[in-house]
């Protein structure tokens, strides 16, 4: 079997400050904004790729998560991180970025080991929600 990654619900307190974090300040386009703000969707999220997205879902709307997954304990399960790569120039450019809204990289890494072999260089930071986020770049 091929896979292919679909979406990851990350969990936040404010769906609209996340949104616009993950479209200011990360870079990634928003889907279905328009719609969350007018009471149409429940909640926004942000493409990664072609066929990925990032759903922000509020906290309030774990307690029907576990009934749906069929796993108890599952609402709200915290990730560790998760990890977007790009190319060389959207990674520096993410950088200025993050320096511009005061948003800190809290760590660094290089020559780690990822879905496409070893990138060079990695950052770390958080979304306003505590959400980890790699960023790396792939020679």
């Amino acid at each position: 079997m091929r896979a292919r990654f679909d979406h990851l619900v990350c969990w936040v307190s404010d769906q609209l400050r996340a949104l616009e974090f993950y479209e200011q300040v990360v870079g990634l386009p928003g889907v279905r904004g328009e719609e969350f703000r007018e009471g149409k969707a429940s909640f926004p999220s942000v493409r990664v790729s072609d066929d990925s997205i990032l759903d922000l879902m509020a906290y309030e709307a774990s307690r029907g998560v576990d009934e749906g997954t069929g796993v108890k304990g599952s609402a709200g399960h915290p990730v560790n991180h998760f990890c977007l790569s790009v190319d060389r120039e959207e990674f520096g450019e993410l950088q200025v970025r993050l320096k511009t809204h005061g948003v800190p990289i809290t760590g660094n890494g290089t020559n780690s080991f990822g879905a496409r072999g070893i990138a060079p260089e990695a950052i770390y930071f958080s979304d306003p929600d505590g959400n980890v986020i790699e960023v790396r770049y792939y020679e």
